[in-house]
C-alpha cells in the first residue's frame, strides 16, 4: 500500500516520518523540490524538477534539512538514497536565489554589519548539507548528467557516490566569480587527491565520471540511470539488513577518524564499544546464521529535539 502526503509544516512532516517506523506501507511525502518515499527501511529522496535541471530554489535549502533531520531523529529508515529525475542530477543553486535579494543587504547598511549577517546566511546554507553528514544512517547518492555548483556540495556530504557514464562534475562557482561556500572544499579535499581538488577548484573544469571514479570521487560507474539506481538500491538493502546500531557506529567512526588522529580515533572507538557493543545482537546473529536465517535487529530509537520533550 502507498499513501501520498503533501508537505505541510515541519512538525507535521516529522510526525508523518515518525509514523513510518511502525507501518508496513510505503509512504510518499511531496515537497517543492523532491519526493520522499520510505519503504523496507530505505528512505528515497528523489529530486523532481527535471524541467529546471533540478536546480536548488530557496525552498530546497529548508526542505532538504527538514526532511533529513526528521528521518535521522526519528530513525525512520536505516539508509537514505538520493537520486534525481531527468537528464541531470542537479545544476546547483537556482539563479533565483541570487536574484531575489537573498544575497543582498539593505541599502545603506554598514558593510561590516552586513558581512556578519551574510556569514550566518551562508552557514544556514551549509547546514542544509551538513545534515547529510550528521545523519545517523548512511546517505547514498545516485548521479546522472550534471552535478555542478551546489550539487558538488551536496554529493560530497554523502557517504557514497555512484554515477552514470554520462555524468560530469564541476565546481562551477569559480567560473561565475565566486568561491564555493556550502561545503565542497573541506570535504572534497578529503575525498580525492589534493592536486585534483585544487585543479577542479581553480579551473572550474568539467570532470567526467570515468575521471571522477579514477581519482576516488565515485564508488562505481554504470551504463544507465536505471542500472545505477537498481544497483544503489541493492547496496542500500545490504546496509539495511545489518544492525542499525553497528552501522551508525561505523559511520560515526569513519567520520571521526577522517577528522582526528589515529590515536584519538582508536580511543574513541574503544569508548564507543565499551558503552554500545551489543553482545546479545552478536550472539543472535551467530544463532540465526547457524540456522540459515537472516538475523533481525532492533531499530534505533527516536531522539528528542530538546531536553523538555
Amino acid at each position: 500500500m502507498v499513501t501520498h502526503l503533501n508537505k505541510k509544516t515541519d512538525s507535521q512532516s516529522e510526525s508523518e516520518v515518525a509514523r513510518l517506523k511502525s507501518d508496513e506501507e510505503s509512504i510518499v511525502m511531496n515537497y517543492s523540490c523532491f519526493e520522499l518515499t520510505v519503504a523496507n527501511h530505505v528512505a528515497h529522496i528523489r529530486l523532481n524538477r527535471p524541467e529546471k535541471a533540478n536546480s536548488m530554489i530557496s525552498a530546497f535549502w529548508t526542505e532538504l534539512p527538514t526532511a533529513v533531520t526528521a528521518l535521522s531523529r526519528e530513525a525512520s529508515a536505516r539508509v537514505i538514497v538520493i537520486s534525481a529525475e531527468g537528464k541531470h542530477f542537479s545544476s546547483g543553486m537556482d539563479i533565483s536565489v541570487f536574484t531575489d535579494g537573498g544575497l543582498d543587504t539593505p541599502a545603506g547598511t554598514n558593510p561590516f554589519i552586513g558581512a556578519e549577517a551574510f556569514r550566518h546566511y551562508c552557514m544556514a546554507l551549509q547546514d542544509a548539507f551538513t545534515c547529510l553528514e550528521e545523519a545517523r544512517m548512511p546517505v547514498l547518492v545516485a548521479i546522472q548528467g550534471a552535478a555542478v555548483g551546489g550539487a558538488m556540495d551536496l554529493i560530497t556530504a554523502c557517504d557514497c557516490r555512484y554515477a552514470t557514464r554520462d555524468a560530469f562534475f564541476s565546481i562551477h562557482e569559480t567560473a561565475i566569480g565566486m568561491t564555493a561556500d556550502v561545503g565542497t572544499y573541506p570535504r572534497l579535499v578529503k575525498l580525492i587527491p589534493e592536486g585534483w581538488a585544487r585543479q577542479m577548484s581553480y579551473t572550474a573544469e568539467r570532470i567526467s565520471a570515468e575521471k571522477a571514479h579514477t581519482i576516488g570521487l565515485l564508488n562505481e560507474v554504470y551504463d544507465s540511470a536505471e542500472e545505477m539506481l537498481e544497483a544503489v538500491m541493492n547496496i542500500a538493502q545490504q546496509i539495511a539488513a545489518n544492525s542499525p546500531l553497528a552501522v551508525t557506529g561505523a559511520k560515526r567512526m569513519v567520520n571521526y577518524a577522517r577528522d582526528h588522529s589515529t590515536a584519538d580515533s582508536l580511543d574513541y572507538i574503544a569508548t564507543w564499544n565499551a558503552s554500545m557493543l551489543d553482545g546479545n545482537a552478536i550472539r543472535q546473529t551467530f544463532a540465526a546464521q547457524a540456522k540459515g536465517e537472516k538475523p533481525q535487529y532492533d531499530d534505533l530509537l527516536s531522539v528528542k529535539k530538546t531536553a523538555g520533550e
